[in-house]
Formats: C-alpha cells, structure tokens, sequence
C-alpha cells in the first residue's frame, strides 16, 4: 500500500485568484469557500494583493483554500486506498488538522482567526523580524544566535531543510546574526519581508491567549494521523493536539526532522495541497528520491490522480 503524507503550506504561499479553479469546478471545494464571509472571498478571488498579504486575511484564505484542494482531491481519488498521514508548516498545521478530521472546517476557521489576531499583537508589543540563513550547518547557526543575543532576542525558528533555517528576534539582535552568518561562511542571510518575529519566546503572549481560545472547541479522534511541528512526531491523541497547538506558536517548526520520520516510517509519496510549492521544493532538498507533487491548480491534480492510479 503507497504511504502518502499530505502537506500544507504556511503563510507567504497565498496568491491572489488561489483556488478559483477548484471552486468553480467542484461543489465541495465551493461548500468550503461559501462558507467564508464575502470580504474575504472577495479578497482571495480579486485582491489586492496587499490585502491578501495582511495576517488575518491571510490566514484564514490560505486555511480555506487548502481545505477547499483537499476536498477536490478527496473527490477524485478514493483516499481509503492509502494509508495517510499529514502535516502542515506552521498556519499549515491548522489545514493538516482540519483535514485529519480533529475539528471541522468552521471551528478551523475561528481558531485560525484568533491565532492570526493574537499573533499580529504580540507583534505589535513585541516588534522583530525573521531572516533566512542559507548553508550553515545548524550546530553553527544555534551558535551564532548565542552570540547575537547578548543584543536582544534571537532563535532558531524554523528548521525547514538541511542548510536552510529561519531566525527569528529582535531586529537588532537579527541584524547581528545575519553579519555574523555572513562573516562565518553563510551562503546567503537575508532579513524576511515578514511583520514579526513568528515562532520566536516573542510569541508567548499570542500562545497564552491561544490556550484559553481552545477551550472553547472540542477536537474528537481523526481520521488520519498528523506530524506536528513542535516535536516532529505523529500523533492521533486529540488530547495532545491543544497543547501541541499553543506550543507550535512559539516553538520552532521542526519540518526537516518531520520529513525525515515520515520517511523513516515507510512514506514515500509526498503532496503539497495548497497555493504556492514551498513545502514540495523544501522535500527536494531533504530527499530527492521520494516523490514530490503540489496541487494549486486543476493541472497539478490532474497529474495527481495519474499517479495515484498506477
């Protein structure tokens, strides 16, 4: 039996006009996407893009899209062939848990509403950026925030691939790391177009007000079981996922080592569902001999379900 682990993107992967194709083809993707108010459906479909790049637009428009591709694909293959699992980077998670079935759609919608609100303020009360660090080992680069932070805040964040993480903090303890990762042989440091120091010790105010958010839902046993990224490790326990859930906020995403245990536990097909191929470039970089695929368009599932069929 083919091993399959889904995986949904984060924020930065939207695009204006995202899922449009699946909406007017197929009346579950419709259902998912009806149900967001018409400000948004409008922004998603229409833009502007500046808009589409505010959080708690967004958020909920990446969460929907995602959501909204699954069920076309859900649609088109019989899934209970496979066996399943999933995960999602960072704001990806929420998809990955949706689709798993730990909560329905509209719960969904609330929590990554909430989280977007409770992240843009700790940003606000907190500011700092995010930069990406390109061909440092990462005993190396957990060094070098050592020694930037003696400036103010800086961590390791975002664990994506081997030779590619993403640090989050202070701006000027950033800007300290990024000289440094440079001076100490980095093949590119870049600070990110980002409004604040996600997944960062930053974040903890947004964490706490998570926590208490999610007492307001009930998440029940899922279908499928998901790799979370606060500890890379599968989990079907719907006990565990709320405290998993505030945790990731400001905690690393630990996606390379997700890969690698999916890998480990036997997967061997991979498919992004979702604007954007983040996550299928980032698999490349982990493992090129596992096959990849993304799905943002009806040509990307067309090609899909070709494979799936053999």
């Amino acid at each position: 039996m083919k091993k399959i682990l889904l995986m949904f993107p984060g924020q930065g992967s939207q695009t204006v006009g995202m899922g449009k194709e699946f909406y007017d083809k197929f009346s579950a993707s419709k259902n998912i996407i009806d149900k967001l108010d018409d400000e948004l459906k409008n922004i998603i479909f229409n833009g502007p893009e500046e808009s589409l790049k505010d959080t708690k637009y967004a958020q909920p428009a990446i969460f929907a899209v995602s959501v909204a591709i699954f069920e076309a694909l859900k649609s088109s293959v019989d899934l209970s062939k496979f066996e399943i699992a999933t995960a999602g980077h960072s704001l990806g998670e929420y998809s990955a848990l949706a689709v798993s079935g730990f909560f329905n759609f509209e719960d969904g919608l609330k929590m990554v509403k909430a989280r977007g609100e409770f992240i843009g303020q700790a940003s606000k009360d907190n500011p700092g950026a995010m930069a990406a660090i390109i061909g440092m080992q990462k005993d190396a680069l957990i060094d070098i925030c050592k020694q930037a932070s003696v400036v103010g805040v800086c961590e390791p964040v975002n664990f994506n691939s081997p030779g590619q993480i993403v640090i989050s903090g202070t701006t000027q303890a950033l800007t300290k790391a990024v000289e440094l990762a440079k001076a100490n042989g980095a093949l590119k440091a870049v600070m990110l177009n980002v409004s604040g120091p996600f997944h960062s010790s930053l974040m903890k105010s947004a964490a706490e007000k998570m926590k208490v958010e999610l007492e307001k839902y009930n998440f029940v046993q899922p279908k499928y079981p998901i790799i979370t990224n606060c500890d890379a490790q599968f989990t079907k326990d719907s006990s565990l996922i709320k405290e998993k859930s505030v945790k990731q906020i400001c905690n690393p995403v630990l996606w390379d080592t997700s890969i690698s245990n999916a890998i480990a536990n036997g997967f061997d097909t991979f498919i992004e569902i979702g604007p954007g191929r983040v996550l299928t470039g980032l698999m490349r970089r982990i493992d090129k001999t596992k096959k990849a695929m993304n799905i943002e368009n009806i040509g990307n599932l067309e090609k899909v379900i070709e494979e799936l069929s053999k």
